[in-house]
């Protein structure tokens, strides 16, 4: 596995790890709380913050068991992986203006912030999840 391949597969680990246990978090609270109650942007921050190291941290975990077992490998890039990571970053990119243009909507509805900034978190999660699944494929199937 190269090194680009195994910072997708932590991104994509970590990204859904954290994004379930928010839902999870947020789903628990709506449960006992209404809507315009629930503290949402601590869990959220938390969430992110998470994310991105525990991303950071697993890329490292992988990245020292893959040297122990493969010394030779020399994490270099090449075409193919540009191109990869080009086609993830296009379908990241999509979700995430969904999740701009959802927002925008909800902002013209004067919908609670409960709502405008869930849907720019999702946006966000869905960008990652997708994106990183999109390039796991590709490394595995090939481009097409």
């Amino acid at each position: 596995m190269v090194y680009v391949e195994r910072n997708t597969w932590a991104t994509l680990i970590a990204s859904v790890v954290s994004t379930t246990v928010y839902v999870v978090i947020i789903l628990g609270r709506m449960a006992t709380t209404p809507i315009a109650e629930i503290d949402w942007v601590t869990p959220l921050l938390w969430t992110l913050g998470v994310s991105i190291v525990g991303a950071i941290v697993l890329s490292i975990v992988l990245g020292i068991v893959s040297g122990m077992r493969d010394r030779d490998e020399d994490g270099r890039t090449d075409q193919r992986d540009r191109d990869i990571s080009r086609l993830g970053d296009r379908v990241g990119q999509a979700l995430l203006i969904a999740g701009a243009l959802g927002a925008l909507v909800l902002c013209m509805f004067e919908a609670d912030w409960f709502w405008i900034g869930n849907a720019i978190f999702f946006g966000f999660a869905l960008s990652a999840v997708l994106g990183s699944i999109v390039r796991v494929v590709a490394y595995r199937r090939g481009l097409r």
